[in-house]
């Protein structure tokens, strides 16, 4: 429930501390004077749009905050402490707003900064607002939906409804992309068949490009390097007139000798030692690669012709041929998919059917429980409508089930509407067609009262719903409230004394001004004050004994 209300330099209010009891409280005041301001202070903490006007004039920012009970709101702690903002006191939550002069605000939990979006999160488990303008909203066929579906109180039929129809709507359009680009993907498919066709047959293996060009080089210069070998064995080892290494042992040898009677040269004796060994092992690996050397002609057209095709092929795909392998795998997957997506086609139009089927029990599960409770609320709504100064009055709500074939949605397949009868003999008929304003807003303020019940928010406000009611219909509002505030706190904003008596609690509005400045103030009357408010709605501005007496008995009722 609402524990407290503070108010700072919002609109013509300057400070403000109201604080709110269980039960049935009424708020009173002079016309103009800013009755429903708490109100909209209320909305802005549950976070209702701001402008730059909520400021008072010459201040530099509104702010503004809501303290709640929560210690039997279940939904209410649970979200606190799913979104870690759980106050000191764990049984109380404190919505504040402060909003500056430029019109930027900010949003607070117990403490902590928060976006807007979960002020109204919140707010929705702690209180619900009526406003006076609420009849207005009750004609038209959404509003009407809703409201039968909060009676009949049947969140998991309606959740089912809406997956069932969102999840055939996204298979539709996911069946419809594939459908349009399926002439698309067949021309694809024609040309990357062909192309993993032409790729298969090559089968080129991973790092195998760099081997054939490494073959390629060597059986093209073969000639080559069979001549630059042999000569260099000759001059290395084989010419018998003079070679390298026959020339270099000698003069190895020669060295090695003196060095053994002059130690200075034994550096020059060590490295022509060296050398010798060097150059003997480069004679013998180069005789090795003369006698592996091959002059084979049809190996190296097999090595030519394949290091070709690799060649054309990536420049046909315009990649480096040692991307052909990657790319080769790629195609595959590719083909792979747009067969997956032939495939899926197939296994859409199967869930598709399933989920339309799945939509259809769902639907129809949700029209049976609509059906009965329209039955029950029709009733309830006949009833509060003659105690309402409708005696002849009937309200019916028709649920009208659309053509299936043709309908998913995610709201069900129903058509809701309200209709009422005002006069004897009187068809039913769409409530716009038939019911004045005045009447309007008796059918609303009951249907109200009754969805209240149904209703797990701990407070609820009535914001001048008792406009244009007077005299015996109101008393009758006003009983209807405070029976309501037997098990929910209630709060009434009203101009009706016979509403204004029946609050356990009551609050008078009033403005204040010196000619240049306007404040509203909001004061807890006593129970004498309480008389002559009464009075004065019973009267106005000349209050006579006849209308305070009026008034005690209003009061001692």
């Amino acid at each position: 429930m609402l524990l407290q209300l503070n108010i700072q330099n919002f609109a013509i209010v300057r400070s403000l501390d109201i604080d709110w009891q269980s039960g049935m409280t009424t708020i009173t005041g002079e016309t103009g004077a800013g009755k429903s301001i708490a109100i909209d202070a209320l909305g802005l903490c549950l976070g209702d749009r701001a402008t730059t006007n909520v400021v008072r004039p010459n201040c530099k920012k509104a702010d503004l905050a809501a303290t709640f009970e929560t210690k039997d709101n279940k939904m209410a702690k649970a979200w606190l402490k799913q979104h870690d903002l759980v106050s000191e006191h764990d049984s109380e939550c404190i919505l504040r707003r402060v909003i500056s002069a430029e019109g930027r605000s900010k949003s607070y939990i117990n403490g902590s900064q928060v976006p807007l979006v979960q002020l109204k999160e919140i707010g929705q488990l702690l209180i619900n607002i009526h406003g006076q303008h609420d009849h207005q909203l009750i004609v038209k066929a959404n509003q009407q939906c809703r409201l039968l579906d909060n009676y009949a109180n049947h969140p998991s039929k309606l959740e089912a409804v809406k997956h069932y129809a969102q999840q055939w709507n996204k298979l539709n359009k996911e069946l419809e992309l594939l459908q349009q680009s399926k002439q698309q993907r067949e021309a694809e498919q024609q040309l990357i068949q062909y192309q993993v066709n032409e790729l298969d047959e090559f089968a080129l293996q991973a790092d195998e490009f760099s081997t054939l060009e490494k073959d390629y080089k060597r059986h093209s210069n073969a000639q080559d390097l069979l001549d630059s070998t042999l000569t260099s064995i000759q001059s290395l080892s084989e010419n018998e007139s003079f070679n390298i290494l026959d020339s270099l042992r000698e003069c190895s040898e020669s060295i090695g000798a003196i060095a053994r009677v002059d130690s200075q040269l034994s550096d020059v004796a060590t490295i022509l030692a060296d050398a010798v060994i060097q150059l003997d092992e480069a004679n013998s690996d180069l005789k090795h690669y003369y006698q592996q050397l091959e002059l084979d002609p049809q190996s190296y057209a097999m090595i030519e012709e394949r290091y070709s095709t690799a060649l054309q092929l990536a420049k046909k795909h315009q990649l480096s041929p040692e991307g052909l392998v990657s790319f080769h795998s790629d195609l595959k997957k590719q083909l792979a998919s747009i067969s997956n997506d032939e495939s899926r086609i197939n296994t859409i139009i199967e869930e598709l059917e399933q989920t339309k089927q799945h939509y259809f029990d769902s639907a129809n599960t949700l029209t049976i429980s609509r059906v009965k409770s329209a039955k029950s609320l029709s009733k309830l709504i006949t009833k509060s409508m003659q105690e309402l100064n409708m005696p002849n009055g009937q309200f019916y709500i028709a649920v009208d089930e659309q053509n299936q074939k043709e309908n998913i949605n995610t709201n069900g397949s129903d058509n809701i509407s309200f209709q009422v009868s005002i006069n004897p003999g009187q068809a039913l008929e769409a409530m716009h067609k038939v019911a004045s304003g005045g009447e309007l807003s008796r059918i609303s303020l009951a249907m109200q009262v009754i969805l209240a019940d149904k209703v797990v928010t701990p407070t609820l406000i009535f914001d001048e719903v008792d406009v244009g009611i007077s005299g015996p219909t109101a008393a009758m509002v006003g009983k209807k409230l405070q029976q309501l505030a037997k098990n929910t706190q209630v709060i009434c904003v009203t101009h009706l004394p016979q509403v204004a008596c029946k609050g356990h609690q009551q609050l008078f509005v009033s403005k204040l001004t010196d000619g240049e400045l306007t404040e509203t103030q909001v004061s807890e009357l006593s129970e004498s004050k309480r008389v002559k408010e009464i009075a004065r709605l019973l009267a106005g501005d000349k209050i006579s004994q006849h209308s305070l007496a009026n008034a005690q008995e209003l009061l001692a009722s």
